[in-house]
């Protein structure tokens, strides 16, 4: 269970990074030169995708719930934006429908 949580951060790092830095282009007239490591990014966020046994439908609904987190603990620790209760109320929801998804008996 710890590999699979910890397999969907690394995931969900390389997804936002590779969206970020455009975002950084686009908005904050940073470098284009940012977009080659946004390409990167997002294809290693593909292929840490592929890592997972399980039924690839599956996996991007649970991918979900970790992605919620991890995007608060971005908005905190890169943008210095603190989330709030209902914040975390949310993702607390959103990693419990998570854990249902990929954790639930299967027939």
């Amino acid at each position: 269970m710890l590999k699979t949580f910890a397999l969907f951060a690394l995931t969900a790092v390389a997804e936002i990074v590779g969206c970020y830095l455009p975002y950084l282009w686009l908005r904050q007239g940073k470098s284009a030169w940012l977009l080659l490591p946004a390409a990167l990014s997002l294809a290693l966020f593909a292929w840490l995708l592929s890592l997972h046994p399980t039924a690839a439908g599956r996996v991007y609904a649970a991918y979900g719930g970790i992605y919620i987190g991890v995007a608060l603990i971005w908005l905190w620790l890169v943008d210095g934006i603190r989330p709030t209760g209902w914040d975390l109320l949310g993702a607390g929801i959103a990693g419990l429908g998570m854990a249902i998804i990929m954790f639930a008996p299967r027939t």
